[in-house]
């Protein structure tokens, strides 16, 4: 498989993935962790082909950097490039941008797992 394999997606900000706690002073805009949640997303999304029945990833390892505010209602186009694989270690260069400038960046690391058995684990912890 060649590298880079990139994936664009288009978000736009809601009040669901905003903040609020800097008063009526300041409009909400698009919080750190939405940003992150939809660059997980995008990458997720990028590697899906390539996967086994009963696969998906999970997020191990992320590092963000968050430029610049994007208020309620505009667009943010995230760009995940895949970038290396290593054994079930997919890693990835985002980008995002709203329309006006880039926003933010990442380096981020996924884990391709089996379904069945993450399942398991989850409900082993349930009965704790």
């Amino acid at each position: 498989m060649d590298l880079p394999k990139v994936l664009e997606k288009v978000y736009t900000v809601t009040d669901d993935v905003a903040i609020h706690f800097m008063g009526d002073q300041v409009p909400p805009a698009l919080a750190t962790p939405g940003l992150l949640a939809w660059m997980e997303l995008t990458s997720r999304e990028c590697v899906s082909d390539l996967l086994e029945p009963d696969q998906d990833t999970v997020g191990v390892s992320a590092t963000l950097k968050h430029f610049a505010p994007t208020p309620v209602g505009v667009k943010v186009r995230v760009v995940t490039k895949l970038v290396g694989i290593e054994g079930r270690i997919y890693t990835f260069e985002i980008e995002a941008f709203d329309e006006t400038e880039k926003i933010g960046e990442a380096r981020h690391e996924r884990a391709a797992i089996w379904v069945t058995k993450f399942a398991d684990r989850v409900r082993a912890k349930m009965k704790l």
